[in-house]
């Protein structure tokens, strides 16, 4: 296979020496160039053709998240932003995600440490070089006319739980799912691969959006009708049970199929403390997150779906566990919402 080429916007001098640098040093990954600021890496867009883009947003002339509406326009290209840790840096790369950027990434806040994010950062190239990139108006324009689902006879589905997993691309595919479901959908909790930070973002701007209340995880917190729990960036997430009360733990730990929060870890406690009274769903990403977890959730009794290929960002977590058995219907984005409810 070729390598795949990538260009590096960054305002900072020593981020893109360090980030050429790494990644010269990875198999399959080609640095054809970086530049300072959007007005340059237009220029050098259309002249490489690169596959990836890399994106800071807080740059001189032009912003990073009006160059990416622009880019997302008129020249669609896989785009990982690279912003800072920061609550402003969260929200930031939130409004990047809704705009079209297929992933985010922390930037530390020391540049001579960038050097650390080596390996999340290849490995969110090879995603992004997979992912699949619509003009971005037009994708709006299409979910814009998806109606919300039917809600009615869920009342006594109170000991059901709704458990969730993506990636690559599911920032969006969530957005689609959650604000389709009405307040009467039972406990819903998710693992979405974000770092620090931007899951509370994350969670706050889906609160503003969706029927249910939608909240960043905390330990002890209730898993009830109405509510969706938004695992933290690095932390795990498990669901419990006490009686008949569903609560989450919040905890560290060693990553799981590299990542931290993980969906295996989750769907192995949904497994475990709901069984036969659990939907399981697994949207877009890439690798094998969760098809571990959603064979035991599906042995325990567990309902499963998965996301399919032509409506995935990347088709990897659902291929993954399709692949494995464990996902008992297919379907697409669009109609996801509507079949968790009539599984339950």
């Amino acid at each position: 296979m070729k390598d795949i080429r990538v260009l590096i916007v960054d305002d900072s001098a020593i981020v893109r020496k360090i980030f050429t640098e790494e990644l010269g040093k990875e198999t399959g990954i080609q640095v054809v160039g970086t530049a300072p600021d959007p007005y340059v890496a237009r220029d050098k867009i259309v002249k490489l053709r690169p596959d990836v883009v890399t994106l800071d947003i807080e740059m001189p002339r032009m912003d990073g998240i009006t160059f990416l509406k622009k880019l997302m326009k008129y020249y669609p290209l896989p785009v990982i932003i690279v912003s800072s840790l920061t609550p402003k840096g969260g929200a930031l790369a939130l409004e990047a995600m809704e705009s079209g950027a297929v992933e985010v990434l922390s930037k530390p806040g020391a540049a001579y440490s960038v050097g650390d994010l080596k390996q999340q950062l290849a490995d969110k190239i090879r995603a992004a070089a997979r992912a699949r990139v619509c003009r971005h108006d037009k994708e709006l324009a299409v979910d814009s006319a998806v109606e919300p689902v039917s809600g009615h006879a869920l009342k006594q589905t109170t000991n059901k739980v709704v458990a969730i997993g993506a990636s690559t691309g599911g920032t969006e595919a969530l957005k689609k799912v959650l604000s389709r479901f009405p307040v009467t959908v039972p406990g819903v909790v998710v693992v979405q691969h974000m770092p620090p930070n931007f899951t509370a973002a994350f969670a706050k701007r889906l609160d503003g959006l969706c029927a249910i209340e939608v909240k960043e995880a905390e330990d002890g917190d209730s898993v009830h009708p109405g509510r969706a729990l938004i695992a933290p960036g690095n932390y795990h997430l498990l669901l419990r049970r006490s009686g008949a009360r569903y609560y989450v733990t919040v905890k560290t730990g060693p990553m799981v199929c590299h990542q931290r929060p993980s969906v295996d870890v989750l769907f192995d406690s949904t497994a475990e403390y709901a069984g036969a009274n659990a939907v399981g769903v697994i949207l877009t990403g890439m690798g094998s997150d969760g098809a571990r977890g959603m064979v035991k959730m599906r042995q325990a009794g567990a309902r499963t779906i998965g996301q399919d290929e032509a409506s995935c960002v990347v088709y990897g977590m659902p291929k993954e566990a399709f692949q494995a058995g464990a996902v008992e219907k297919q379907i697409p984005l669009h109609r996801i919402a509507q079949e968790v409810i009539n599984m339950l």
